[in-house]
């Protein structure tokens, strides 16, 4: 979440005279993440999120994302759906930018996650997969591996090295390996593909919320698996790794969903995989975020060093 776009007062008391929810109370800014503009909106009835789309969220996906929040809300999974306003429609516009209302869910986002919490979390995971067999509607990933070259071309070969010394060459080196060696034959399914602690809402060790699924999509399921393990068992900068967070995670999934030998097998590529990905677009988010941006730049360096754990310890995924 973040605040790209500004939003008066005024300006939201009045979109919210479309909704049955009450009247503007207050509304702050939220600052984290990187990708839309996010309110807290209290209401004499409520509280809500308030989206607005920005960049990298393509308006003709916004039905698949609907689609998506309401079947998982039918099985009964801790998402939070979209409002529908008093005609029946869940997306409108706000100072020029596509937005929505999103039911508030209670909990908290762990920084520093215990093994039960992220066995609580792997489990969720592992339910939402379970709950998305029965989802029929596909959505090419954005940030797939087929984006990776392009991206970091896009960052340049002297602003990567700007954010760390041959940081390019490294680049490139994986880049290249992970081309010659993406497992593109293992099962596929709709996927979170942006599981971090801050999107995940929680009250002591139960999952509460999973939020923020604007990189969600069609593909390698075990790559989702990937991504949250990045995500939850490093410390922030990404230099050190906690093996019992990385097994509680392992075990939760497994209660809920499991791995096969092939996906476990892939884990190792997967997860440099990941950690490539979100190392690139965070360098490309370094590089270019707004200086007036209401907005928490995230370091790239911290997905540098997960990569280079992942390189040196492809056993980490053993049983």
């Amino acid at each position: 979440m973040a605040v790209y776009t500004k939003v008066s007062a005024e300006e939201i008391d009045a979109f919210l005279t479309q909704f049955d929810v009450g009247t503007l109370v207050s509304a702050k800014g939220i600052a984290e993440g990187v990708e839309n503009s996010n309110y807290l909106i209290e209401t004499t009835q409520d509280r809500f999120i308030l989206t607005l789309y920005e960049k990298r969220v393509d308006p003709d996906d916004l039905p698949f994302f609907i689609a998506m929040l309401d079947h998982l809300a039918k099985k009964n999974q801790p998402v939070p759906p979209m409002i529908a306003d008093q005609t029946g429609t869940k997306i409108q516009k706000l100072c020029g930018r596509y937005a929505c209302l999103i039911k508030f869910l209670p909990g908290i986002s762990v920084t520093i996650p215990t093994p039960l919490q992220a066995r609580a979390t792997g489990s969720a995971l592992g339910a939402m997969h379970d709950a998305l067999r029965g989802f029929s509607i596909q959505r090419p990933n954005s940030m797939s591996h087929d984006t990776w070259r392009k991206l970091a071309a896009d960052c340049g070969p002297s602003k990567l090295d700007d954010i760390a010394p041959g940081l390019n060459d490294l680049v490139a080196t994986e880049l290249d390996y992970l081309d010659a060696y993406w497992p593109n034959s293992l099962p596929q399914s709709v996927i979170h593909a942006d599981l971090f602690p801050d999107n995940v809402l929680m009250l002591d060790d139960k999952v509460t919320g999973l939020i923020d699924f604007y990189f969600s999509c069609t593909d390698i399921r075990a790559y989702d698996v990937a991504v949250t393990h990045a995500a939850w068992c490093f410390s922030e900068d990404g230099q050190q790794f906690d093996s019992t967070v990385s097994a509680a995670l392992l075990d939760g999934y497994g209660e809920t969903f499991g791995l096969s030998a092939e996906d476990r097998a892939a884990l190792p590529l997967l997860a440099r995989g990941a950690t490539l990905r979100f190392l690139l677009t965070r360098a490309y988010d370094w590089i270019n975020t707004p200086a007036d941006a209401l907005v928490t730049r995230k370091d790239p360096t911290a997905f540098l060093n997960r990569l280079k754990f992942y390189q040196a310890n492809p056993d980490v995924f053993a049983e």
